[in-house]
């Protein structure tokens, strides 16, 4: 996906966005730490210029100690900041994070939401679908692609702000993508 796709696609993934939630009254958005925060930033501010609403609820949470692999890691986890300065009590809350693969980050975020309240509604948005290598029952309401990737295979969404370039890479694996 190059740039101009790239934009294409958010903004098409914004409109989805209005169509199902209109003027965002009861509606926030939580990014994903660390790789769904420049997502979420992106459909934020985009949001904010379609609408001309400036006020809608975001925040960014870090689900580190949530995920059922944390204790399994070869080195210790860096946990990002978690900045939510509302609670989700009877609100819409979207999910937004850039790749969803197995479903472990998305369950994870789901019982960290948890001590925010009870949401009416939790829905997810995805730049890139990997949609065959799901380990846990989730699906993605709002998709920018899907790609068919082996096991191995690994998707990188790179960020302007971030990296550089707005981009999605498919390595044949992790240690291919460090090269």
């Amino acid at each position: 996906m190059n740039t101009g796709r790239f934009e294409l696609t958010i903004d098409r993934l914004c409109h989805q966005l209005i169509e199902n939630h209109d003027s965002f009254h009861n509606t926030c958005f939580i990014g994903l730490q660390p790789r769904g925060v420049p997502m979420a930033d992106r459909i934020h501010q985009r949001l904010s210029t379609i609408t001309g609403n400036s006020n809608i609820d975001y925040g960014k949470l870090d689900i580190t100690f949530y995920r059922d692999d944390f204790r399994q890691r070869d080195k210790p986890l860096r946990a990002s900041v978690t900045e939510m300065d509302f609670i989700v009590e009877n609100k819409c809350v979207v999910l937004v994070d850039d790749v969803l693969y197995t479903g472990r980050t998305v369950a994870a975020a789901l019982t960290a939401l948890q001590h925010y309240g009870r949401a009416k509604k939790v829905e997810l948005i995805a730049l890139v679908d990997r949609q065959f290598n799901r380990d846990l029952p989730i699906k993605a309401d709002y998709i920018g692609m899907r790609v068919d990737a082996v096991d191995e295979a690994y998707v990188k969404v790179e960020w302007q702000d971030v990296e550089g370039k707005d981009q999605v890479l498919i390595y044949p694996n992790k240690e291919t993508e460090n090269k």
